[in-house]
C-alpha cells in the first residue's frame, strides 16, 4: 500500500499551467491509504495508514509527473488494539522486518477530463509489483485555511495480498482487498518561494 498508496496523484490534466513543475509535500493528517477485505462472508473490516511523500506535477508533460509515497505499517489503525498487534506481526506484516511499504510510480494513462490512471511499484511485505490506480483530481486551489496552493486526490485500487506473501487464513479472510486512497498535497517550501 502506498508509497500509496496514491504515488499517488498527480496532475489529471487539469488546470496545471500554475503548478507546473512543482514539487508538492503530501499533508500527512489528511493523506491516507484505507483497506476494506471481507471476514468469512459475515463482514468487511476496514483499516488505514496514514501517508507521506511528495508529487512532482509537471503541466508540459504529464508523462514526467510522479509520485513517491510512504506509509510506516507500524501505524496501522483498525480501531481495535489486539488486531492491530496481530496484524503487525509475523503472521502478517512483520514490521520488524517490513516497517514500511511504498508505491512509486511509473506512467499516467487513459485521461478523461478530472480522472486517470496512474500505474506504479508497490513494495509490501518485501515484494515489489506493478499496481494501477483510478484516480480522481479534486481541489486544487489554495487553501483558505493555509494560504498554501493544495492539490486533492481520490484514489482506488484492488489487489490480492497473497500476491504480498501475506496469505494468512485465505479464503476464508479474502485475499482480495481494497483500497482507497485520500491525498491532500501541499506545495513545498522551496516551490513557493520560487513562484
Amino acid at each position: 500500500m502506498k508509497k500509496y498508496l496514491l504515488s499517488i496523484m498527480l496532475a489529471g490534466g487539469l488546470n496545471l499551467a500554475v503548478y507546473a513543475g512543482e514539487i508538492y509535500n503530501l499533508e500527512p493528517t489528511h493523506s491516507f491509504v484505507e483497506f476494506h477485505y471481507n471476514h468469512m462472508g459475515f463482514s468487511n473490516p476496514s483499516g488505514k495508514w496514514f501517508a507521506t511523500g511528495n508529487l512532482n506535477l509537471d503541466a508540459k508533460s504529464l508523462a514526467k509527473s510522479s509520485a513517491d509515497i510512504t506509509i510506516k505499517i507500524g501505524d496501522i489503525v483498525t480501531g481495535v488494539d489486539k488486531l492491530n498487534e496481530h496484524l503487525k506481526g509475523p503472521d502478517f506484516f512483520d514490521v520488524a522486518k517490513y516497517p514500511t511499504a511504498t508505491f512509486v510510480s511509473q506512467k499516467i494513462s487513459n485521461i478523461h477530463g478530472k480522472k486517470f490512471d496512474l500505474t506504479g511499484t508497490l513494495t509490501l511485505h518485501g515484494v515489489s509489483k506493478p499496481v494501477t490506480l483510478h484516480v480522481t483530481q479534486n481541489e486544487w486551489a489554495v487553501s483558505k485555511i493555509t494560504n498554501v496552493k493544495t492539490a486533492g486526490f481520490s484514489a482506488t485500487a484492488t489487489i490480492k495480498r497473497s500476491d504480498y506473501g501475506l496469505s494468512m487464513y485465505v479464503p476464508a479472510v479474502s485475499d482480495e482487498v481494497k483500497l482507497n486512497i485520500e491525498i491532500e498535497a501541499q506545495l513545498a517550501d522551496n516551490a513557493k518561494k520560487s513562484s
